[in-house]
Protein backbone atom coordinates (compact mmCIF):
# COMPACT_ATOMS: atom_id res chain seq x y z
CA UNK A 1 0.00 0.00 0.00
CA UNK A 2 1.53 3.37 -1.04
CA UNK A 3 2.73 6.20 1.24
CA UNK A 4 -0.12 8.63 0.04
CA UNK A 5 -3.31 5.41 0.10
CA UNK A 6 -2.21 4.67 3.94
CA UNK A 7 -2.56 8.52 4.95
CA UNK A 8 -6.10 8.59 3.26
CA UNK A 9 -7.30 5.47 5.13
CA UNK A 10 -5.63 6.27 8.22
CA UNK A 11 -7.38 9.99 8.20
CA UNK A 12 -10.59 8.15 7.56
CA UNK A 13 -10.36 5.76 10.71
CA UNK A 14 -9.23 8.39 12.61
CA UNK A 15 -13.13 10.55 11.26
CA UNK A 16 -14.60 7.34 11.99
CA UNK A 17 -13.06 7.15 15.76
CA UNK A 18 -13.99 10.69 16.37
CA UNK A 19 -17.63 10.35 14.97
CA UNK A 20 -18.55 7.16 16.22
CA UNK A 21 -18.64 8.08 20.01
CA UNK A 22 -21.15 11.23 18.88
CA UNK A 23 -23.08 9.11 16.25
CA UNK A 24 -24.02 6.68 19.15
CA UNK A 25 -24.81 8.80 21.37
CA UNK A 26 -27.21 10.88 19.01
CA UNK A 27 -28.70 7.54 18.60
CA UNK A 28 -28.87 6.10 21.87
CA UNK A 29 -30.99 9.67 22.76
CA UNK A 30 -32.51 10.23 25.13
CA UNK A 31 -29.48 8.55 27.29
CA UNK A 32 -31.01 10.01 30.93
CA UNK A 33 -33.24 12.40 31.96
CA UNK A 34 -34.05 15.85 29.71
CA UNK A 35 -34.87 18.78 31.72
CA UNK A 36 -37.18 21.52 30.09
CA UNK A 37 -36.52 24.70 31.51
CA UNK A 38 -39.97 27.04 32.04
CA UNK A 39 -39.65 30.05 32.36
CA UNK A 40 -42.38 31.52 34.70
CA UNK A 41 -43.65 30.14 37.87
CA UNK A 42 -45.62 27.02 37.99
CA UNK A 43 -49.49 27.75 37.35
CA UNK A 44 -49.48 29.51 33.93
CA UNK A 45 -50.71 28.24 30.87
CA UNK A 46 -46.87 27.78 29.61
CA UNK A 47 -46.06 25.79 32.88
CA UNK A 48 -49.39 23.45 32.34
CA UNK A 49 -48.77 22.81 28.77
CA UNK A 50 -45.15 22.13 29.93
CA UNK A 51 -45.83 19.19 32.24
CA UNK A 52 -48.96 17.79 30.55
CA UNK A 53 -46.11 17.32 27.45
CA UNK A 54 -43.04 15.88 29.57
CA UNK A 55 -45.38 12.96 30.45
CA UNK A 56 -45.99 11.93 27.21
CA UNK A 57 -42.33 13.01 26.17
CA UNK A 58 -41.27 10.73 28.73
CA UNK A 59 -43.93 7.73 28.37
CA UNK A 60 -43.16 7.83 24.27
CA UNK A 61 -39.02 8.26 24.73
CA UNK A 62 -38.37 5.93 27.86
CA UNK A 63 -36.82 8.74 29.49
CA UNK A 64 -37.66 11.24 32.27
CA UNK A 65 -38.22 15.12 31.39
CA UNK A 66 -38.23 16.76 34.29
CA UNK A 67 -40.00 20.61 34.54
CA UNK A 68 -37.43 23.37 35.68
CA UNK A 69 -39.03 26.66 36.51
CA UNK A 70 -36.87 29.55 36.21
CA UNK A 71 -39.17 32.46 36.39
CA UNK A 72 -37.93 36.04 36.30
CA UNK A 73 -37.12 39.16 34.20
CA UNK A 74 -40.35 38.57 31.92
CA UNK A 75 -38.99 35.30 31.09
CA UNK A 76 -35.77 36.33 30.06
CA UNK A 77 -34.06 34.25 33.00
CA UNK A 78 -34.86 31.42 32.18
CA UNK A 79 -34.18 31.84 28.30
CA UNK A 80 -31.03 32.87 29.15
CA UNK A 81 -29.83 29.63 31.39
CA UNK A 82 -31.14 27.11 28.41
CA UNK A 83 -29.73 29.02 25.77
CA UNK A 84 -26.33 28.73 27.13
CA UNK A 85 -26.77 24.74 28.29
CA UNK A 86 -25.22 22.26 26.45
CA UNK A 87 -26.22 21.42 23.08
CA UNK A 88 -26.88 17.44 23.32
CA UNK A 89 -30.46 17.69 23.91
CA UNK A 90 -30.86 17.55 27.52
CA UNK A 91 -32.06 21.02 28.22
CA UNK A 92 -34.87 22.16 26.28
CA UNK A 93 -36.80 25.28 26.62
CA UNK A 94 -40.09 25.99 26.33
CA UNK A 95 -40.83 29.54 25.23
CA UNK A 96 -43.15 31.44 22.98
CA UNK A 97 -44.97 34.26 22.01
CA UNK A 98 -42.80 36.58 24.45
CA UNK A 99 -39.51 35.25 24.76
CA UNK A 100 -39.35 35.01 20.56
CA UNK A 101 -41.97 37.39 19.76
CA UNK A 102 -42.31 40.84 21.89
CA UNK A 103 -39.24 40.64 24.11
CA UNK A 104 -36.55 40.71 21.51
CA UNK A 105 -37.86 43.57 20.43
CA UNK A 106 -38.79 45.39 23.79
CA UNK A 107 -35.70 44.98 25.39
CA UNK A 108 -32.75 46.65 25.00
CA UNK A 109 -30.41 44.00 26.47
CA UNK A 110 -31.13 40.19 26.39
CA UNK A 111 -28.78 37.21 27.98
CA UNK A 112 -29.86 34.92 24.48
CA UNK A 113 -30.85 35.76 21.01
CA UNK A 114 -33.72 34.24 20.18
CA UNK A 115 -33.04 32.76 16.66
CA UNK A 116 -28.99 32.56 16.70
CA UNK A 117 -29.04 30.97 20.25
CA UNK A 118 -32.24 28.33 19.83
CA UNK A 119 -33.00 25.84 17.11
CA UNK A 120 -36.68 25.15 16.99
CA UNK A 121 -38.24 21.80 17.49
CA UNK A 122 -42.25 22.15 17.36
CA UNK A 123 -45.14 24.53 18.70
CA UNK A 124 -46.79 23.32 21.23
CA UNK A 125 -50.15 24.98 21.98
CA UNK A 126 -51.80 28.46 21.29
CA UNK A 127 -54.31 30.69 22.93
CA UNK A 128 -56.03 33.73 21.46
CA UNK A 129 -56.87 36.49 24.14
CA UNK A 130 -59.94 37.98 25.08
CA UNK A 131 -61.19 41.50 24.01
CA UNK A 132 -62.91 42.13 27.69
CA UNK A 133 -65.34 45.27 28.08
CA UNK A 134 -66.59 46.80 31.69
CA UNK A 135 -70.51 45.72 31.04
CA UNK A 136 -71.02 49.28 31.20
CA UNK A 137 -69.61 50.45 27.82
CA UNK A 138 -72.56 50.45 25.49
CA UNK A 139 -70.48 48.61 22.33
CA UNK A 140 -71.66 44.86 22.44
CA UNK A 141 -69.08 43.88 19.05
CA UNK A 142 -65.98 45.04 17.56
CA UNK A 143 -67.49 46.92 15.10
CA UNK A 144 -69.73 49.49 17.36
CA UNK A 145 -66.24 49.67 19.88
CA UNK A 146 -64.54 51.04 16.82
CA UNK A 147 -67.27 53.09 15.86
CA UNK A 148 -67.08 54.51 19.71
CA UNK A 149 -63.35 54.85 19.68
CA UNK A 150 -63.49 57.06 16.35
CA UNK A 151 -66.29 59.36 17.57
CA UNK A 152 -64.64 59.91 21.15
CA UNK A 153 -60.51 59.46 20.71
CA UNK A 154 -58.74 58.87 23.83
CA UNK A 155 -61.48 58.80 26.09
CA UNK A 156 -61.51 55.20 26.66
CA UNK A 157 -58.52 53.89 28.56
CA UNK A 158 -57.12 50.26 28.60
CA UNK A 159 -55.20 47.55 30.68
CA UNK A 160 -52.32 46.03 30.04
CA UNK A 161 -50.07 43.29 32.02
CA UNK A 162 -47.18 45.68 31.49
CA UNK A 163 -45.33 48.00 29.57
CA UNK A 164 -44.05 46.27 26.14
CA UNK A 165 -45.73 42.82 26.93
CA UNK A 166 -47.89 41.06 24.57
CA UNK A 167 -50.80 42.52 25.38
CA UNK A 168 -49.73 45.68 25.74
CA UNK A 169 -48.62 45.34 21.82
CA UNK A 170 -51.29 43.35 20.68
CA UNK A 171 -53.80 46.55 21.43
CA UNK A 172 -51.43 48.61 19.84
CA UNK A 173 -51.62 46.69 16.65
CA UNK A 174 -55.53 46.66 17.52
CA UNK A 175 -55.31 50.52 17.23
CA UNK A 176 -53.09 50.88 14.45
CA UNK A 177 -54.95 48.55 12.04
CA UNK A 178 -57.98 50.05 13.13
CA UNK A 179 -57.26 53.99 13.47
CA UNK A 180 -58.41 54.14 16.94
CA UNK A 181 -57.05 55.99 19.74
CA UNK A 182 -57.13 54.41 23.64
CA UNK A 183 -55.08 55.41 26.81
CA UNK A 184 -52.72 53.01 27.78
CA UNK A 185 -53.04 52.09 31.91
CA UNK A 186 -50.29 49.27 32.34
CA UNK A 187 -50.32 46.97 35.33
CA UNK A 188 -48.15 44.89 37.22
CA UNK A 189 -50.30 41.62 36.06
CA UNK A 190 -53.33 40.38 34.85
CA UNK A 191 -55.22 40.00 38.44
CA UNK A 192 -54.85 43.72 39.04
CA UNK A 193 -55.79 44.63 35.81
CA UNK A 194 -58.95 42.52 35.34
CA UNK A 195 -59.76 44.00 39.02
CA UNK A 196 -59.76 47.68 37.69
CA UNK A 197 -61.43 46.68 34.73
CA UNK A 198 -64.61 44.62 36.71
CA UNK A 199 -64.45 47.51 38.93
CA UNK A 200 -64.98 50.27 36.14
CA UNK A 201 -61.69 51.76 36.40
CA UNK A 202 -60.82 51.20 32.88
CA UNK A 203 -63.08 50.66 30.13
CA UNK A 204 -60.92 47.84 28.06
CA UNK A 205 -58.50 45.00 28.16
CA UNK A 206 -57.30 42.36 25.91
CA UNK A 207 -56.65 39.22 28.43
CA UNK A 208 -55.14 35.65 27.44
CA UNK A 209 -58.65 33.33 27.27
CA UNK A 210 -57.52 31.04 30.50
CA UNK A 211 -57.53 33.64 33.28
CA UNK A 212 -60.09 35.99 31.50
CA UNK A 213 -63.13 33.24 30.46
CA UNK A 214 -64.22 32.62 33.95
CA UNK A 215 -64.93 36.24 34.38
CA UNK A 216 -67.34 36.38 31.54
CA UNK A 217 -68.79 33.27 32.23
CA UNK A 218 -69.37 34.83 35.76
CA UNK A 219 -71.02 38.01 34.13
CA UNK A 220 -68.77 40.32 35.51
CA UNK A 221 -67.05 41.32 31.51
CA UNK A 222 -68.30 41.24 28.31
CA UNK A 223 -66.64 39.44 25.89
CA UNK A 224 -66.20 41.14 22.55
CA UNK A 225 -64.20 39.03 20.26
CA UNK A 226 -60.65 36.62 20.10
CA UNK A 227 -57.39 37.83 18.53
CA UNK A 228 -56.81 34.98 16.81
CA UNK A 229 -57.27 35.07 12.46
CA UNK A 230 -60.51 32.63 13.14
CA UNK A 231 -62.72 31.64 15.90
CA UNK A 232 -61.17 29.43 18.82
CA UNK A 233 -62.83 26.37 19.15
CA UNK A 234 -63.24 26.77 22.60
CA UNK A 235 -65.41 29.99 22.34
CA UNK A 236 -66.66 29.33 18.86
CA UNK A 237 -69.82 31.67 19.51
CA UNK A 238 -67.69 34.32 20.03
CA UNK A 239 -66.25 35.98 16.79
CA UNK A 240 -62.84 37.26 15.60
CA UNK A 241 -61.18 40.38 15.34
CA UNK A 242 -60.36 39.77 12.20
CA UNK A 243 -64.50 39.71 10.98
CA UNK A 244 -63.86 43.30 11.56
CA UNK A 245 -60.90 44.12 11.15
CA UNK A 246 -59.18 42.26 8.07
CA UNK A 247 -55.70 40.45 8.85
CA UNK A 248 -55.89 41.33 12.44
CA UNK A 249 -54.22 37.72 14.26
CA UNK A 250 -52.32 37.76 17.52
CA UNK A 251 -52.10 34.49 20.09
CA UNK A 252 -50.09 34.02 22.63
CA UNK A 253 -48.27 30.66 21.96
CA UNK A 254 -45.91 28.18 23.62
CA UNK A 255 -43.18 25.93 21.49
CA UNK A 256 -40.49 23.98 22.07
CA UNK A 257 -36.41 24.53 21.25
CA UNK A 258 -33.38 23.53 21.98
CA UNK A 259 -29.94 25.27 22.03
CA UNK A 260 -28.78 26.29 19.11
CA UNK A 261 -26.26 23.29 17.28
CA UNK A 262 -28.43 20.64 18.86
CA UNK A 263 -27.89 17.13 16.38
CA UNK A 264 -30.37 17.52 13.73
CA UNK A 265 -31.26 13.74 14.38
CA UNK A 266 -32.15 14.77 18.18
CA UNK A 267 -34.04 17.63 17.07
CA UNK A 268 -35.89 15.29 14.50
CA UNK A 269 -36.79 12.77 17.41
CA UNK A 270 -38.26 15.33 19.70
CA UNK A 271 -40.23 16.92 16.77
CA UNK A 272 -42.14 13.13 15.98
CA UNK A 273 -42.27 12.82 20.29
CA UNK A 274 -44.18 16.01 20.30
CA UNK A 275 -46.38 15.86 17.41
CA UNK A 276 -47.41 11.95 18.91
CA UNK A 277 -47.59 13.73 22.40
CA UNK A 278 -50.19 16.65 20.92
CA UNK A 279 -52.62 13.95 19.52
CA UNK A 280 -52.93 12.25 23.06
CA UNK A 281 -56.36 12.46 24.76
CA UNK A 282 -55.55 13.57 27.98
CA UNK A 283 -52.62 15.86 26.55
CA UNK A 284 -55.75 17.22 24.30
CA UNK A 285 -58.22 17.25 27.73
CA UNK A 286 -55.45 18.53 29.93
CA UNK A 287 -55.00 21.82 27.13
CA UNK A 288 -58.78 22.25 26.82
CA UNK A 289 -59.21 22.74 29.93
CA UNK A 290 -56.57 25.65 29.94
CA UNK A 291 -57.83 26.87 26.91
CA UNK A 292 -55.37 25.72 25.24
CA UNK A 293 -55.31 24.32 21.18
CA UNK A 294 -52.76 22.04 20.30
CA UNK A 295 -49.73 23.05 17.61
CA UNK A 296 -48.10 20.40 16.22
CA UNK A 297 -45.90 20.86 12.16
CA UNK A 298 -42.62 20.48 11.66
CA UNK A 299 -39.36 22.53 13.10
CA UNK A 300 -39.21 24.47 10.34
CA UNK A 301 -42.73 25.41 10.66
CA UNK A 302 -41.81 27.01 14.05
CA UNK A 303 -38.89 28.40 12.68
CA UNK A 304 -41.23 30.62 10.23
CA UNK A 305 -43.39 31.53 13.03
CA UNK A 306 -40.41 32.27 14.79
CA UNK A 307 -39.07 34.87 12.56
CA UNK A 308 -42.98 36.02 11.48
CA UNK A 309 -43.60 36.64 14.77
CA UNK A 310 -39.88 38.43 15.65
CA UNK A 311 -40.80 40.88 12.45
CA UNK A 312 -44.20 41.67 13.31
CA UNK A 313 -43.40 42.80 16.66
CA UNK A 314 -40.59 44.65 15.49
CA UNK A 315 -42.84 47.09 13.38
CA UNK A 316 -45.68 47.22 15.95
CA UNK A 317 -42.72 48.59 18.44
CA UNK A 318 -41.17 50.94 15.66
CA UNK A 319 -44.65 52.55 15.06
CA UNK A 320 -45.68 53.41 18.41
CA UNK A 321 -41.84 54.60 18.88
CA UNK A 322 -41.82 52.49 22.35
CA UNK A 323 -38.43 53.08 24.34
CA UNK A 324 -36.64 49.74 25.03
CA UNK A 325 -36.12 48.70 28.30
Amino acid sequence: MSGRIRITVGAALLALMFCAPAWAQTAAYPGRFVKIVIPYPPGGITDIAGRALAQKLAESLGQSFVVENRPGGGGTIGAGVAAKSPADGYTLFLGGSTSHGTIPNTYAKLPYDAQKDFAPIALVASTPMLVLVNPSVQAKSVGELIAYLKANPGKMAYASTGTGGAIHLTVELFKAMSGTDIRHVPYKGSVPALTDLIGGHVELMFDNMPSALPQVKGGKLRALAVTSAKRSSQVPDIPSVAESVAGFDSTTWVALYAPAGTPPEIIARLNAAVNQALKSADVLSRFEAAGLEAGGGTAADLGRLTREELAKWAGVVRKIGLALE
